[in-house]
């Protein structure tokens, strides 16, 4: 207790020691003394201070010094001299970094044309690849999806190692994410044999395919070609089919599952280009031939010219009265990108006019082939439309497109094909 005492009694005795006027003004933070004019003068001319200020009034006063003689180069506008600074610096750009040049050249085509990237469902199909092939070659970037159910990855091999070929296996059943410009939609097995062996995977290709990629063009803002078919026009009580015939289908019959498959999808692109403004080109295409077929799908040209070659009967549906329009692919192809390119929706006729029966066909193929085929009758098909023909006026009118190669012209190319295909074919059977 003493002790505490004493301590006490201590720091009492200091505390009166301490000036009472001090004590209330303390403060832990230095006083800071006024900076005297000496003193300044003294801190400019040290460590070269004031060298870099007059360097920096110097460089200040060379600029607007040669201002004026900058503003005279770009062009004058009296109206607005605050953006005198502005036209200078990008004046002196160009002076610098354009070259002159004595005299301009011509410059090529498509020189200045943005490169499109472009997706092709089905684009290792027989149309499909022939379409990859002109986007590429007009300088565009392809990306193909497939899930070569009737594609081949042989269709499209001339292009593996281009950078600006992307080939992706893929379902549109199932959505996918892409980037891109234009959207070619071809995805579905288009001859009997194919979609009728699994008529359900053949319209669901056709309405759930269709619903992906529109939304998928209605998310990235992309323009969107939809390849519909002649068999919305079903078996057809009028002739030739204009595209404001609304068509004769069976709903319930063995082809219901391709036609109004079609049908629908078609409805959906409408309705999306009504109702969410997604761009959209409806495509009608009539029979094809040409290179790549499938050597047994089931269509009638590819069906001739297998048959001869192999030295079989050509097999005839029925009578052979009924009438088909064939068009070879480069005119399909070229009515297709015509179509992308042009601003109406459609939908349009893409066809050769030019009518053959069944019988005129085989005549024809065995001209080109091999004049002593045979031909074997059978019972027609279920749904076989007895006559299609395509009423192109629209398309001439807004597209300026007709198709321009004829039977006799296209057939002996895709001969060609087929005899390859089939040769090496036999040569594999052999080998096994």
């Amino acid at each position: 207790m003493k002790q505490l005492h004493k301590q006490a009694s201590v720091n009492q005795r200091r505390d009166e020691e301490i000036p009472s006027n001090l004590a209330s003004t303390y403060s832990p933070k230095a006083l800071k003394h006024p900076r005297s004019l000496p003193r300044s003068i003294n801190y400019l001319f040290k460590e070269q201070r004031l060298l870099f200020i007059l360097v920096g009034i110097l460089i200040g006063s060379t600029f607007f010094i040669l201002q004026p003689t900058l503003y005279r180069l770009g062009p004058s506008d009296p109206n607005n001299p605050t953006t005198s600074i502005s036209r200078s610096f990008s004046t002196a750009h160009d002076l610098v970094s354009k070259p002159t040049h004595a005299k301009v050249g011509r410059i090529p085509v498509g020189l200045g044309k943005r490169r499109l990237r472009i997706v092709v469902t089905g684009g290792a199909g027989f149309v499909g690849s022939h379409l990859v092939d002109k986007l590429l070659d007009r300088g565009n970037d392809v990306i193909v999806i497939d899930n070569f159910f009737t594609g081949r990855k042989d269709n499209l091999v001339h292009h593996f190692g281009n950078p600006r070929f992307e080939l992706i296996r893929h379902d549109v059943v199932e959505p996918i994410l892409l980037e891109v410009d234009q959207i070619y939609h071809l995805a579905c097995p288009a001859s009997p044999v194919h979609y009728k062996y699994n008529p359900v995977k053949t319209i669901k290709t056709n309405v759930m395919g269709t619903l992906n990629m529109l939304g998928l063009a209605k998310r990235i803002g992309a323009r969107f070609l939809l390849t519909s078919t002649s068999e919305v026009y079903g078996d057809p009580l009028e002739h030739p089919q204009k595209e404001t015939y609304w068509g004769n289908v069976n709903p319930i019959g063995e082809r219901s599952c391709y036609d109004e498959g079609k049908r629908t999808a078609e409805t959906l692109a409408m309705d999306y280009h009504r109702g969410a403004d997604v761009e959209v080109r409806i495509a009608r295409i009539f029979n094809t031939y040409g290179p790549r077929m499938c050597l047994d799908d089931g269509r009638v040209v590819s069906n001739f010219v297998a048959q001869a070659i192999r030295r079989q009967p050509l097999t005839v549906y029925g009578d052979g009265k009924q009438t088909r329009s064939f068009q070879y692919v480069s005119d399909l192809v070229n009515g297709l990108v015509a179509l992308m390119d042009g601003e109406h929706v459609g939908p349009f006729n893409l066809g050769n006019p030019g009518e053959f029966t069944m019988l005129e066909l085989a005549e024809v193929v065995k001209e080109t082939i091999d004049s002593s085929a045979t031909i074997e009758f059978r019972p027609n098909t279920a749904d076989d439309p007895h006559k299609r023909k395509p009423d192109i006026s629209k398309a001439k009118e807004l597209l300026n497109w007709e198709p321009k190669v004829s039977l006799r012209e296209g057939l002996p190319l895709m001969v060609s094909d087929f005899q390859n295909r089939i040769l090496n074919e036999d040569e594999g059977k052999a080998i096994n």
